[in-house]
């Protein structure tokens, strides 16, 4: 359906689709439906289950796909550790973190930090609520809005950088953050997206997108901060990072792996997504 019929029904109903005439005039801005959400997501259903399996929204208006996701891997934590509240807070936050998404427009990235809070909340509140203290739930809600601030990023996934309250780019990079834990404890490293999705790759075979086989790219972190426990990981901001790389890491000659220098609690390897 054309832009300008898609305004033209604004007129004739309210659209969950659609915000507003302007914003699909001047974005193309229409919503994905809850039933072909639903269907997409059923194509990868075994992922979307996986606690741990990370996926990025690159347009990712107030959240339809990210909530859907988000809530499908706390089913399967709360079906998993509903008996043992402190493992389910745990892995409800370690599947909040493996949540990203980019949207060009403020009030949407905002409104979907928003509500995957609130999803995250309720069936946080439901499981554990009266079984750990509330320090530690307090502890828990910061350490949930802060990785969101650093996964639900407003930006162009266009040109990876960040934009302005015009939607017009910047001069800095958008930079993700990729939260593994060990144990009890979060590392977390962050990385340029533009280094993670370096366009001359996508074009070539043997690339981080090809399908062939082959090798793929390792990439560098610009910033590793120290371990730090997962309900503890908003203080991170405010500590020395364990390293970091001020110059943009080159493109490997294809083919080849790069590895990050490694802590000896850091038993992670690979690139974020």
């Amino acid at each position: 359906m054309s832009s300008l019929n898609l305004c033209k029904n604004l007129d004739e109903a309210p659209n969950p689709q659609i915000k507003s005439r302007a914003r699909v005039a001047a974005h193309g801005e229409v919503f994905t439906a809850e039933r072909e959400v639903k269907a997409m997501c059923d194509l990868v259903k075994d992922e979307t289950e996986r606690i741990d399996s990370r996926f990025l929204e690159p347009a990712c208006g107030d959240g339809n796909f990210l909530a859907e996701i988000l809530s499908r891997k706390l089913a399967v934590a709360q079906k998993q550790y509903a008996k043992s509240p402190a493992d389910y807070e745990k892995y409800s936050i370690q599947a909040l973190s493996s949540i990203y998404g980019i949207d060009i427009l403020q009030d949407n990235a905002q409104a979907c930090r928003e509500r995957l809070f609130k999803i995250w909340q309720d069936a946080y509140t439901t499981i554990c609520s009266k079984k750990l203290d509330r320090a530690q739930q307090e502890e828990a809600q910061k350490s949930a809005r802060f990785i969101l601030s650093r996964n639900i990023l407003c930006g162009n996934a266009l040109t990876l950088k960040e934009v302005d309250e015009n939607q017009n780019d910047t001069d800095r990079p958008i930079i993700f953050s990729e939260w593994s834990f060990v144990g009890e404890k979060i590392k977390r490293r962050d990385f340029a997206f533009n280094d993670l999705v370096n366009q001359e790759y996508m074009k070539e075979e043997g690339s981080l997108f090809s399908d062939l086989g082959d090798e793929a790219e390792i990439f560098s972190p610009v910033k590793e901060f120290p371990l730090l426990h997962y309900r503890k990981i908003f203080e991170g901001e405010s500590l020395p990072p364990a390293s970091h790389i001020v110059a943009p890491t080159p493109p490997s000659p294809r083919g080849t792996l790069r590895f990050p220098p490694k802590t000896p609690e850091d038993t992670i390897q690979g690139g974020l997504f």
